[in-house]
C-alpha cells in the first residue's frame, strides 16, 4: 500500500501536547466495525505497509461486530480502554466526541483539510468547539437517485428525467399512485431516513446560527408533513413503512416500489440478488432541490485523545486514509474515497456505457461528491433521541391523528428539550 501524504479527561478536545515525541513509534491497537472476514486481507495489507514504512510500530488490529457498538465504545472509553485509532460511525463519533474523548486531528494536522472533498472535514466538527475536529475522514457513500424505469414509463413518466427537488419527487409520487390505482407505491414513507435531510433540501432552518436551538417549526416543514399525510393515504407509501423501512429491498425487488434506497450499495445488491428488476433499475444524481444539497453518511477514524502513542496514532489514521489506500478499498466495497486525490482516480469516472446501472451509480455518486454542497448531514445536535421524538409527532400527523402543524411544533419542542438535557450535563 503506498504511503500517505480518547480519554474521559475533560471536554475541550485540546490535544494533550505532552503525548507528541515526534517518533513514530509503539505499539497502538486500531478497532474496525465489522470488517471482518470479508476485508481482512486488504485491511492486513495496509497494516503491513505501515509497519514496514515505520518498523518502530507495531499495530494490533481488532475488528467487532456492529451490534451493541456504541455501547461498547462509550464503556471502553470510560474504563480507560479505548483504543488508539478507533473505526466511528456518524453515531459513535457523535458520542465519543462530544465527550471529549477524542484527540483534536486539526490541530494535529491542520494542513490536511485541504486534501478531503467539500465537507467531508467539516463534518467533524462539533458546535461550539471552534475549528477543532475530531476524527479523519475515512470512507463515504453519497446520495443517489435510484428507480424502476418500467414503472416510470407506466406512471407516464420519462425515465431520462427524474426528479431533482423534494416537492418535485412527492408530485411524481402522487401520479404513481394515482396511475397503479395504489397497486405499486412509489417510496418508503420512513420518516426516520427522510429527516432532516428532505428538510434541510426544502431550506427549513434546522438549527439557530450558534446551533443551540432547533427552528425547524416552519410553513415549510409543515407543508412536507401535509404532502407526506397525502400521499400516505393515497397508496404512494407502503403502510408498514411508516413504521420501518427494512423490507425496502424486497418490494422494490419484486417490482411494487418505484424509487430504491439512494445508496450505490443498494444498486449491487439488486443486481445479485433481482436481476431482472436490476435490467429496469436507472440511476441518476440525488434530489437535491434548489439549494443543491445531498446527504453523505460518513465514517471516520478518531484518536483517542490520551493515547500513549500520539505519532504513530496520527500517522496511521493518516495512512489509512490517503488517497491510494482509499481507493484500493473502494474498488472491493461500494464506497467512495473521502480523499479528494482517491476520488479523481479514473475509476470512479468511467461511466461505461451508460446503461449498467451498477457502472453508473458509481461514476454518478462520486461526481456529486466533488460538486455538490455536504451540508444535508445530520447535525450532531439530532441525536438518535431527537430524531426519535421527532418522527413520533410526524407518524401521528401522517396517520391523520393529529394535525401538522401541531406536530411539528410538539416536534420542536421536544427536541429542544432534548437539547436542552444534553447541554445540562
Amino acid at each position: 500500500m503506498s504511503t500517505g501524504a480518547c480519554g474521559m479527561s475533560g471536554g475541550s478536545g485540546d490535544v494533550e501536547e505532552a503525548g507528541r515525541t515526534g517518533r513514530v513509534a509503539g505499539e497502538i491497537t486500531f478497532r474496525t466495525l465489522q470488517l471482518k472476514p470479508v476485508f481482512t486481507a486488504y485491511v492486513q495489507g495496509v497494516i503491513d505497509g505501515f509497519e514496514a514504512e515505520y518498523p518502530e510500530v507495531k499495530v494490533k488490529w481488532e475488528d467487532v461486530p456492529g451490534d451493541g457498538y456504541n455501547e461498547k465504545l462509550v464503556a471502553d472509553a470510560q474504563a480507560g480502554a479505548l483504543p488508539d485509532v478507533v473505526n466511528l460511525s456518524t453515531d459513535s463519533f457523535q458520542l465519543l466526541a462530544d465527550r471529549g474523548m477524542l484527540a483534536d486531528v486539526a490541530e494535529l494536522d491542520g494542513a490536511l483539510a485541504a486534501q478531503y472533498v467539500p465537507g467531508a472535514w467539516e463534518q467533524f466538527k462539533l458546535p461550539g468547539r471552534g475549528d477543532g475536529v475530531y476524527a479523519y475522514p475515512w470512507y463515504v457513500t453519497p446520495e443517489i437517485l435510484t428507480y424502476n424505469k418500467e414503472l416510470f414509463e407506466k406512471a407516464g413518466l420519462d425515465p431520462a428525467k427524474p426528479p431533482t427537488s423534494v416537492e418535485q419527487f412527492f408530485d411524481y409520487a402522487e401520479r404513481i399512485a394515482a396511475t397503479s390505482g395504489g397497486r405499486t407505491a412509489a417510496f418508503m414513507a420512513d420518516p426516520k431516513g427522510r429527516l432532516p435531510g428532505d428538510w434541510q433540501k426544502m431550506g427549513v432552518p434546522i438549527l439557530d446560527a450558534k446551533g443551540e436551538r432547533f427552528t425547524f417549526d416552519t410553513d415549510r416543514a409543515v407543508v412536507w408533513v401535509e404532502r407526506m399525510k397525502d400521499l400516505y393515504a393515497k397508496g404512494a407509501m407502503p403502510k408498514e413503512s411508516l413504521l420501518k423501512s427494512d423490507d425496502i429491498n424486497q418490494l422494490y425487488g419484486g417490482g411494487k416500489l418505484v424509487f430504491g434506497p439512494g445508496s450505490p450499495g443498494f444498486v449491487k445488491d439488486i443486481k445479485q440478488n433481482a436481476p431482472q428488476v436490476y435490467a429496469k433499475t436507472q440511476v441518476a444524481g440525488a434530489v437535491t432541490g434548489t439549494l443543491g444539497h445531498i446527504g453523505i453518511y460518513a465514517q471516520s477514524l478518531g484518536i483517542r485523545k490520551d493515547t500513549k502513542h500520539l505519532d504513530a496514532a496520527a500517522e496511521f489514521a493518516k495512512w489509512v486514509t490517503n488517497g491510494p489506500n482509499q481507493v484500493a478499498f473502494s474498488k472491493k466495497a461500494t464506497i467512495y474515497p473521502s480523499n479528494a486525490q482517491g476520488l479523481a482516480d479514473p475509476y470512479f469516472a468511467d461511466k461505461g456505457d451508460g446503461t449498467d446501472a451498477e457502472t453508473l451509480a458509481r461514476a454518478v455518486g462520486a461526481e456529486q461528491l466533488k460538486t455538490a454542497e455536504l451540508d444535508a448531514n445530520t447535525p450532531v445536535q439530532w441525536t438518535s433521541q431527537v430524531g426519535d421524538a421527532v418522527v413520533r409527532e410526524m407518524q401521528k400527523a401522517i396517520k391523520g391523528e393529529q394535525d401538522p402543524r401541531t406536530a411539528v411544533r410538539k416536534a420542536q419542542e421536544e427536541a429542544n428539550e432534548l437539547l436542552a438535557a444534553a447541554a445540562r450535563k
